[in-house]
């Protein structure tokens, strides 16, 4: 088995939504914002847009090879899409990666960017 990493939660900003109605308003003060981590599929698919710009290759030519639409893999690209392991691994594939090269990038690329990290088989 491998390490076990911890995996931060996606917070959201927290939001006062009651004021006491008694109480003259306070000057408005901004929140204090804390830094929403990425989610597994928008860290998965920065590392598969940032290896298909590493080879020079077209998003139509990697689409059609992995067996997707552009559009699709356009929207894995942009972590607007969680693909299945199996669309993962041709998507992967199609780049000359193994679905746990991908998990290592990810988890590699967390270690200094802050993102999530996940575990690979």
């Amino acid at each position: 088995m491998g390490d076990v990493v911890p995996l931060p939660l996606r917070r959201e900003p927290a939001q006062d939504q009651h004021q006491e109605q008694d109480r003259p308003a306070a000057p408005l003060r901004q929140p204090r914002r804390e830094a929403v981590e990425p989610l597994w599929r928008e860290s998965a698919g920065h590392e598969l847009r940032r290896e298909r710009q590493a080879s020079r290759r077209r998003l139509v030519d990697v689409a059609e090879e992995a067996g997707v639409s552009p559009q699709y893999l356009s929207e894995v690209e942009r972590g607007l899409k969680d693909p299945s392991s199996e669309l993962l691994a041709a998507m992967a594939g199609a780049l000359g990666l193994s679905v746990a090269d991908l998990a290592s990038r990810v988890a590699s690329a967390g270690k200094s960017r802050r993102t999530p990290l996940c575990l690979a088989a």
